[in-house]
């Protein structure tokens, strides 16, 4: 049963950093098989792509609203995929989510992001 699993979510400043992580386990293929992104979700909002990185890490993609503040990251020896986020905004509080993508699409349960003085 495939896995993900996200941690390092929390209450951060403005200003501050915080990286997610995301533990993947159950996949039929091997992790470096799947395109991995990170979404997020504010109340009333729909769920909207943040970040993603293809299965080799060799191509990244960010929304515009947080380009040169974050980064995507892979381990692909680790099953990890990370999100560092910098320079936070109270807009980026959200849920964030990590996605797998290969041939069909997994999702996991979510980690809570606060950004606020």
């Amino acid at each position: 049963q495939v896995q993900l699993v996200e941690s390092g979510g929390g209450l951060v400043q403005p200003g501050g950093s915080l990286r997610l992580s995301c533990a993947a386990s159950g996949f039929t293929f091997t992790f470096s098989t799947y395109g991995m992104r990170w979404y997020r979700q504010s109340p009333g909002k729909q769920r909207e792509l943040v970040a993603g990185i293809g299965n080799t890490a060799s191509s990244t993609n960010y929304a515009d609203s947080v380009k040169g503040r974050f980064t995507i990251s892979r381990d692909n020896a680790k099953n990890t995929v990370y999100l560092q986020m910098s320079s936070l905004k109270p807009e980026d509080t959200a849920v964030y989510y990590c996605n797998a993508v290969f041939l069909r699409q997994y999702w996991g349960q979510g980690t809570q992001v606060t950004v606020s003085s």
